[in-house]
Order: structure tokens, then C-alpha cells, then sequence
């Protein structure tokens, strides 16, 4: 098989597995599900990715949203919030990939990988604009209500927030971010400096 072929497989495979977990959970969904889906042998995904827990490992590793971590420090938090509200999550089922993987968390191994993602990319960034004691517990405080605003939108389906745009959600976001990191944070997020829909 030629290497772009191989590429092309491998690439088809972290698509079907990121859908399939999103969906599913780790636990739940197969090696043969995911072959199946991407219409190639399921030996491939041993060839290509040693185990089922290595290849959740890859396919649950996200990018953040480019943008997200460039602009004024004090509109990190909308901006973080609108890639939950606004961004196109297509490859994870329509939903933030961390709220997906969540269907993933009683596996240990899902949950590492969930915890690691969730520290490394979006807690220590939140720690490091919080003034003063316990940036730590603040900045996953608020971690904790933006992943519960996701969890609420695309799995519980509350209509109140399930309806509501970065706009209206923007008092309230200027209010709890401003709150729990003890400086004054933004509502809102210049579209060009931040991720919008995709």
C-alpha cells in the first residue's frame, strides 16, 4: 500500500473512531465498528495504531480552535464559550469534543486522557490569567461551568440555553469569568481575534 494510501486509511480511521466515541463511549464502541465504518479491515487499526486504547488516545487528542489562545487575555473566556456555542464539532457527533469524550469517562484510561486534555489545553491557561489565591480551584471551577454549559446545550437539550447566542450569553460570561478569576473579563470576543463557526 502506498504511503498516501496508508495516510488516507489512517485518517479515515481517527474519523470514524472520534464519531464513534463521541457517540458512544469508549467502552461501548469496538474495533470492528470502527473498521467497519471506515470500510477497511480491522487488522489495520492494530497495524496502524497498536490498540484500541492508543488509537481513543489519538483520536481524543484535540487541537484547540485556532485563535483560541491569541487575543486580548480578557476575552480568553468568551472565546473559549463561543467554541462551545458556535464552533461546527461535525467530526465529534456536533459537540465539543470534551463533552463528547465525557461518554468515554468511566473507563480509567478515557478519563486520563480526558483529564490530561482538559488540564494541559484549557485549566492552566485559566490558572494563569487568575489573580490572587486559589487560581488553581477557580480556574477549574470555571472549566467546570463551561463544560456543564456544553453538557446542558448538546446532551440535556435545556431550551433556555439551548436557544441562546454568544450574545446573550455574554453578561453572564463577563460576570462568572470576572468573578472567578478575580480581574476584570470580557462578555464578548472580536470576531477576528478568536474562533467562530467553522
Amino acid at each position: 500500500m502506498h504511503k498516501r494510501d496508508r495516510e488516507a486509511t489512517r485518517a479515515r480511521l481517527l474519523e470514524a473512531a472520534r464519531l464513534r466515541f463521541a457517540r458512544e463511549g469508549y467502552d461501548a464502541t469496538s474495533v470492528r465498528d470502527i473498521a467497519r465504518d471506515s470500510g477497511v479491515d480491522a487488522t489495520l487499526i492494530f497495524r496502524y495504531f497498536g490498540s484500541k486504547k492508543q488509537l481513543f488516545e489519538q483520536a481524543a487528542a484535540t487541537d484547540a480552535p485556532a485563535g483560541l489562545f491569541q487575543g486580548p487575555e480578557e476575552e480568553l473566556v468568551a472565546r473559549m464559550v463561543r467554541t462551545v456555542v458556535d464552533h461546527d464539532w461535525t467530526e465529534y457527533g456536533g459537540e465539543h469534543p470534551l463533552v463528547a469524550m465525557l461518554r468515554s469517562s468511566a473507563h480509567e484510561d478515557a478519563r486520563l486522557r480526558i483529564r490530561t486534555e482538559v488540564c494541559d489545553t484549557y485549566v492552566n491557561a485559566l490558572r494563569d490569567l487568575a489573580a490572587g489565591e486559589d487560581a488553581e480551584l477557580r480556574a477549574e471551577l470555571l472549566s467546570a461551568w463551561m463544560v456543564g454549559i456544553g453538557i446542558l446545550r448538546s446532551v440535556v437539550a435545556t431550551p433556555a440555553l439551548t436557544q441562546a447566542s454568544v450574545a446573550d450569553l455574554a453578561p453572564h460570561i463577563a460576570t462568572v469569568a470576572t468573578g472567578l478569576l478575580g480581574r476584570p473579563m470580557s462578555g464578548t470576543a472580536d470576531q477576528g481575534d478568536g474562533p467562530g463557526p467553522a
